[in-house]
């Protein structure tokens, strides 16, 4: 083996066949050790790095001919402790790359790697034939949330190789049945399952860590995900997956954690950053202490300029080599802040993620809060260029729907595009999304009062105490037909409200086959039929039938996909306005009135151009718990009747009706509207 002083540049490890350049960013270190290891994981030997021959400014680097073939290495770094920062000596610890592309393990999910390892480069051999990042219209994007473990671990979802990124793949032909345009992954990068301590008191089963939000490594995709074992296949089939979903135009969007890592508390387990540079990598204050602005126990310092160029590098690495189509930023809040936790009102991190080159064409999606208080909802820094996660959205529509009262305006407000948080932006800014993975699947928002994570270990004290469900009176399952009636249709109305709206729709996987996690509203360790979809409850065909149903209206109908706010203004004379805000009696509704029902009327015209002739869209939308008749007179025209496309109320097949199969109403008869529903009528625009 032989070993030169090598490059510094790019960062982490590189072969050009017969060598390999190592280089790692180790501000303040005093010495460097790079430690090679075989296929078998056993040490080979130990390069001491000369800081006279291998080191510029703090980057620690060096070609080595003659590594182990298929191996894997880490490094010891050593440094003069400064308990004042946290930056304590920590050479006991073999270190991750940051730049790690696949880490070592045993490829068994729940079996723990005691040291983990960098595997070494190979040779690029995947043939991508031709795919590249889709690049779909914002204005076409329905998303479609899910993790990997959850997704297709139950027996019920027929797949081959639960729990892996080859079983998402399996699952493609029921992705594009259901008429969904990117799938959101949530953590796929590499985590610790097994970092939990807590059991379910039920069970006395050891809990593992089923969502990924922990991450050791952000270039590597998670070992275990992979059916094919962990040397190196985890890269292969990420990469397989990706190319079979744009195969079949689905694009790829990734849920990444860069706010906090796996390493946890300053005392915990050191992986790879803290033995690094503690205070380069971590906000720690004036005691050495870390700064918790994501109540995970460390808060990334993002904003540093080591930080956020590996940041902008894992992005940049995932776009070009791993072709995904977009990000969505876990507490993107935590990303503007500076060094000591202020809010920057210019945050060089993502003020570099939005300008980047490589990064132009690709999703950015924020979730614009943290777990210390720092709410940006519809004033995120994001240069123009980051959609948000609509919470006032999920917020109004869940407390119409339970029946609250004085929510209309607000109702309109979050339906017609949160003009009050994205006037500048757009419509499309706003991800209008009901539930999600934190919180309550639909079937638990209409069913329970209450969260039931006692199975969590930590005394029903985590997740969220403000849900804004209702149960309908019995805490959970009922055998009560009229309950479990209502509960469907708030359900359905719950799955329409998103569809029907100005903006990108954003869909739990579960939500559309009715999925329960029995009123756990934190199921991030509940590996097993508590955090699993199960496919095939008694109300799955149903409601899967009515979601297709709903995706392909909105597919054929331009008018709930704007890029501009609807103005109440006709764009011709003579026309009808982009939209007409009605009352029961049809007539222009009145605000100052405490009503919960609220309609609707979009115009077909000028809004590009739709699945077959556009047309009128008339939206009525009951949150009371008593029923509601709508006149059509005030809105009727001769020779254009309107007929009923869609009603939440009426049971399978007539909640939602193909095109062509719409009745024609009556426009002398009222409509009725039954409580907590929600009735969409059609007929063809004006020519």
């Amino acid at each position: 083996m032989r070993v030169a002083a090598g490059s510094p540049l790019p960062l982490g490890a590189h072969t050009d066949g017969d060598s390999v350049n190592f280089s790692v960013a180790a501000p303040g270190a005093r010495a460097v050790t790079l430690v090679l290891f075989d296929e078998e994981g056993l040490e080979t030997s130990r390069v001491d790095l000369d800081p006279t021959r291998h080191r510029t400014g703090s980057l620690w680097h060096a070609r080595v001919r003659g590594v182990p073939p298929r191996g894997s290495y880490g490094y010891l770094v050593r440094r003069d402790g400064d308990p004042g920062r946290g930056d304590l000596d920590r050479s006991d610890s073999l270190l991750l790359d940051p730049y790690s592309r696949a880490v070592t393990g045993s490829g068994v999910w729940g079996r723990e790697e005691p040291v983990r390892k960098t595997r070494l480069p190979a040779p690029e051999d995947f043939d991508w034939e031709g795919d590249r990042p889709l690049g779909l219209p914002l204005a076409d994007t329905v998303i479609y949330e899910l993790d990997v473990r959850g997704f297709s671990s139950h027996s019920s979802a027929g797949v081959s190789h639960p729990g892996t990124f080859a079983g998402i793949a399996e699952k493609i032909p029921y992705l594009v049945q259901l008429g969904i345009t990117a799938v959101e992954i949530m953590p796929a990068f590499e985590f610790d399952e097994e970092r939990l301590q807590n059991r379910d008191p039920e069970t006395g089963e050891k809990l593992r860590n089923v969502w990924g939000y922990n991450t050791l490594a952000f270039f590597a995709p998670k070992t275990s995900y992979a059916s094919r074992g962990p040397a190196g296949g985890q890269v292969h089939e990420f990469r397989e997956m990706v190319k079979a979903l744009h195969r079949a135009g689905i694009e790829v969007i990734l849920d990444v954690v860069f706010n906090h890592t796996g390493e946890g508390k300053l005392h915990e387990k050191t992986v790879s950053f803290r033995g690094l540079a503690n205070s380069t990598y971590y906000m720690v204050d004036e005691e050495g202490a870390y700064r918790d602005f994501t109540g995970c126990g460390n808060t990334f310092n993002a904003n540093h300029p080591l930080v956020a160029d590996l940041i902008v590098d894992c992005l940049r690495y995932w776009v070009s080599e791993m072709h995904v189509d977009g990000f969505r930023f876990d507490l993107a809040s935590a990303l503007t802040r500076g060094v000591d936790g202020e809010p920057l009102e210019s945050p060089p991190l993502i003020e570099r993620i939005a300008g980047d080159p490589a990064l132009a064409d690709t999703k950015l999606i924020a979730e614009a809060w943290d777990a210390a208080g720092l709410y940006q909802v519809g004033r995120f820094p994001g240069y123009g260029r980051f959609l948000e996660l609509n919470g006032r959205f999920r917020d109004d529509v869940r407390r119409f729907f339970r029946g609250e009262r004085g929510l209309a305006p607000a109702f309109a407000t979050r339906v017609a595009g949160s003009s009050d948080l994205y006037h500048d932006l757009g419509p499309l800014h706003s991800v209008n999304f009901v539930t999600c993975h934190d919180g309550f699947t639909l079937r638990d928002l209409v069913s329970y009062d209450h969260k039931h994570n006692e199975r969590n270990g930590e005394q029903n004290n985590d997740g969220a105490n403000d849900n804004y469900s209702w149960s309908g009176g019995v805490e959970g399952p009922s055998d009560d037909p009229a309950l479990e009636e209502l509960r469907l249709r708030r359900l359905k109305s719950l799955l329409a409200v998103p569809l029907l709206s100005q903006g990108v729709p954003f869909l739990l996987a579960g939500d559309e086959v009715g999925n329960s996690k029995h009123g756990n509203n934190n199921s991030y360790c509940q590996d097993n039929e508590v955090g699993w979809v199960e496919w095939d409850n008694p109300a799955s065909q149903e409601l899967m039938r009515f979601t297709r149903g709903l995706l392909a209206f909105r597919r054929r109908h331009a008018t709930l996909r704007r890029t501009t706010f609807l103005t109440g203004r006709a764009q011709h004379e003579g026309e009808l306005p982009d939209v007409r805000w009605v009352g029961p009696d049809g007539a222009p509704r009145d605000w100052s009135q405490d009503q919960a029902f609220l309609g609707y009327l979009l115009s077909g015209k000028g809004n590009g151009p739709s699945s077959g002739k556009p047309h009128d869209i008339l939206v009525l939308v009951n949150g009371s718990p008593e029923p509601a008749a709508f006149s059509q007179e005030a809105t009727a025209e001769e020779g254009r009747p309107w007929r009923r496309a869609i009603d939440t109320a009426r049971p399978s097949p007539e909640d939602i009706l193909s095109p062509g199969q719409e009745p024609v109403l009556s426009d002398i008869e009222p409509y009725p509207v039954s409580p907590f529903s929600v009735v969409v009528l059609i007929r063809p625009s004006v020519a």
